[in-house]
């Protein structure tokens, strides 16, 4: 039987191969978009660490006052958006940071604030086990999956 110049096998096998090629193009656009989210988690966790590195070099610096017994990172990351005052400006300039936080690539919650889609580390914490304090010495992402790479997301 013919359908408009080509027989009903024919469809078939244009049918399946199309099928074949569906198939194997979903696996790869499922990759790339992870390793496009994986681009985004690496370029955030640069730019928040770099943004508390320099903080942290202000403080000691004596640009951002902080107590004697206090580790001169920000004490929590908004600071770095919203700014600090200049401890050497006569005229209370402010020093900013970051211009917008970056939130988390793999956060779920989109109506979150930046903020809360991190995990903490503080400075009195060990690496091995990170955990919030009085300041922000790191950040690491909070989801649970495993990079391309191999090394879980919380561990970048």
């Amino acid at each position: 039987m013919r359908m408009g110049g080509f027989s009903l096998i024919e469809l078939l096998v244009v049918v399946a191969i199309m099928g074949v090629l569906a198939s194997i193009g979903l696996p790869l656009a499922e990759l790339s978009h992870q390793r496009s989210k994986e681009e985004d988690l690496r370029r955030a966790l640069r730019e928040i660490r770099t943004a508390l590195d320099a903080y942290k070099r202000l403080a000691d610096q004596g640009n951002i006052q902080r107590s004697a017994d206090a580790s001169g990172y920000p004490p929590n990351l908004e600071v770095l958006v919203e700014g600090v005052a200049d401890a050497r400006s006569p005229k209370g300039a402010k020093i900013y940071l970051l211009r917008s936080l970056p939130r988390d690539p793999f956060a779920p919650d989109s109506v979150q604030a930046a903020a809360q889609t991190w995990d903490l580390r503080s400075y009195a914490s060990p690496p091995s086990d990170p955990a919030p304090g009085a300041d922000v010495f790191d950040v690491h992402s909070r989801a649970p999956g495993v990079g391309l790479n191999g090394v879980p997301y919380r561990a970048w």
